[in-house]
């Protein structure tokens, strides 16, 4: 009976939150054209629904698979194209799967450096509106308000939360940004070279954070280039290499095979 209690207590920990089955993820990029050969294009392409003969196809994500679980932080490696930021978009639901499938559980979030903030608004209405975007209710919203602004240290040097975000440094507002999403937990979460802006001070904060989001039952994926990061904060490694996923293990094991192949 103890062994399988143990046994039932095992698979209830081991709960998947993200599949992924065979994934491909294809960019088209259209030609333009000039003059009337591309406006031609175009109207043929929307009414045949047809590309035109100048379509050229990115093969960014080639038959990846894999399954995360709840409590795991997950860390994504691999050069510059190699399908790192196209993956996440999928498993967020961003960009359809050519072939395969990615199946969720919960609602997953994206947090990305380069997602757009509303730059002629204070950055008080912007943790507002973002807190609202991810589904906190307004009570719950006004309750973490001070906690987001304190955890991003952008009011450190001055009254920076009521100035449009315009004003931000680019550190500043993904400090920002991080800071809003964090402040909800999410069955899965996802950030994007997020842990790279900063000082050392709020890394260690951020670290922190995605280690308190994994205990609440949540996973964490982190594409970031900075091994350090990625050592600190993640318990396994996906390595990803033009498209294709070369190796899926713990971290330190996947993270020296990925150093020792890229000379680093």
């Amino acid at each position: 009976m103890a062994e399988q209690k143990d046994a039932a207590q095992a698979a209830e920990a081991r709960v998947p939150t993200v599949i992924a089955d065979e994934l491909h993820i294809v960019y088209r990029v259209y030609g333009t054209g000039a003059g009337k050969g591309g406006a031609t294009a175009a109207l043929n392409r929307i009414i045949r629904r047809k590309p035109s003969a100048g379509v050229r196809e990115v093969h960014a994500v080639k038959g990846v698979s894999f399954t995360a679980y709840r409590g795991e932080s997950i860390g994504l490696i691999g050069s510059n194209g190699s399908g790192k930021s196209t993956l996440l978009k999928a498993v967020a639901g961003l960009l359809p799967a050519e072939s395969g499938k990615v199946y969720t559980h919960g609602q997953p979030s994206l947090l990305g450096v380069n997602a757009a903030l509303m730059n002629d608004l204070t950055g008080e209405k912007n943790v507002i509106l973002g807190g609202l975007a991810m589904g906190m209710s307004r009570e719950q919203v006004r309750e973490r308000y001070e906690g987001i602004v304190d955890f991003s240290g952008i009011n450190e040097k001055g009254d920076f939360i009521s100035l449009p975000m315009r004003t931000y440094s680019s550190g500043m507002a993904a400090r920002l940004r991080f800071s809003i999403a964090a402040a909800k937990d999410h069955d899965v979460l996802m950030i994007d070279e997020a842990l790279a802006t900063g000082d050392r001070s709020f890394q260690k904060r951020s670290e922190e954070r995605i280690r308190e989001l994994r205990k609440e039952a949540g996973t964490v994926f982190l594409v970031s280039h900075n091994n350090k990061s990625i050592r600190d904060t993640c318990d396994r490694v996906l390595w990803l290499e033009r498209g294709e996923l070369l190796m899926d293990g713990p971290t330190d094991e996947v993270i020296k095979a990925y150093e020792k192949e890229s000379g680093k």
